[in-house]
């Protein structure tokens, strides 16, 4: 496996990168096998009412097998047979980066050919901008991550989201009531939702979102086999249309769709 590289040394080599554009690929074949990482966002957590407060992984956006939404999965399917029944989701609801240590050297082990990632929002969605998660450490557990995916599977491919824009969440439906009710009785993302937040606190949140995505951008420069999103879902304005009536934070069927079509455009076959 890559040895561990600290934040400086990994600062280093992203400094010689000119920026975060993916460099032109060979043909990457059809997976026959497909794992989503991630966090609640993959899981469809709180999609509708009838996903209340529980995950709906058959809506979503990377393995959803459901007819209602036009996965990457079911995109890969109707191209290849092969994958049929093969995909299988790792995400978990709360995840952090620091989970997807675990989650892709799981799918590393068991050989997925083909691993989404769209992982950071709950390492943004904290109590207050002061408890973000620290660049050092979203760095090197990101570097981590990859690093053992594809240890253990070395001719695997990975797919990495941008995080989607949550401050464009917060100007899209900050002036919705009910949106507001919600972020305050569940504590949705305080750092950015908080209705006493001023527009310093908010800023940190944009800021430090545009360091991980960075860091998403180029650690994944590094791998050969993976793919950056060269901020597809992160540029993408994502209506109110797509925001659950629920929490007003999770993507609804239409956001998922959404989600699907955005990143499937970005991905190793959507052009």
């Amino acid at each position: 496996m890559r040895k561990k590289l600290g934040a400086g040394a990994l600062i280093a080599v992203f400094a010689a990168v000119l920026g975060p554009s993916q460099a032109a690929a060979a043909a990457v074949p059809f997976p026959n096998s497909m794992v989503s990482t991630g966090d609640s966002i993959t899981r469809a957590f709180d999609m509708n009412l009838d996903c209340l407060l529980k995950d709906c992984p058959q809506y979503s956006w990377s393995t959803g097998d459901s007819t209602q939404v036009l996965s990457q999965y079911r995109r890969l399917l109707a191209v290849n047979p092969g994958i049929s029944g093969h995909n299988y989701s790792l995400a978990k609801t709360g995840s952090k980066v620091a989970d997807l240590v675990g989650q892709l050297a799981y799918a590393g082990y068991f050989k997925a050919d083909y691993v989404t990632v769209l992982m950071g929002a709950n390492d943004l969605c904290t109590s207050s901008a002061a408890t973000m998660t620290p660049t050092a450490s979203f760095l090197n557990s990101f570097y981590t991550a990859l690093s053992y995916y594809f240890y253990y599977n070395p001719g695997g491919h990975v797919f990495v989201s941008s995080i989607p824009d949550i401050f464009q969440l917060w100007a899209t439906m900050h002036t919705n009531q009910n949106a507001l009710n919600a972020w305050s009785l569940f504590k949705i993302c305080q750092s950015m939702l908080a209705a006493s937040n001023t527009d310093a606190d908010r800023q940190a949140v944009v800021q430090q979102e545009a360091v991980d995505n960075y860091i998403l951008a180029n650690v994944c420069l590094v791998f050969p086999n993976c793919r950056w999103d060269n901020y597809a879902t992160n540029t993408f304005k994502f209506p109110a249309a797509d925001v659950s009536t629920i929490d007003f934070f999770h993507p609804n069927l239409a956001g998922q769709n959404d989600l699907a079509a955005v990143s499937w455009k970005a991905s190793y076959w959507g052009t």
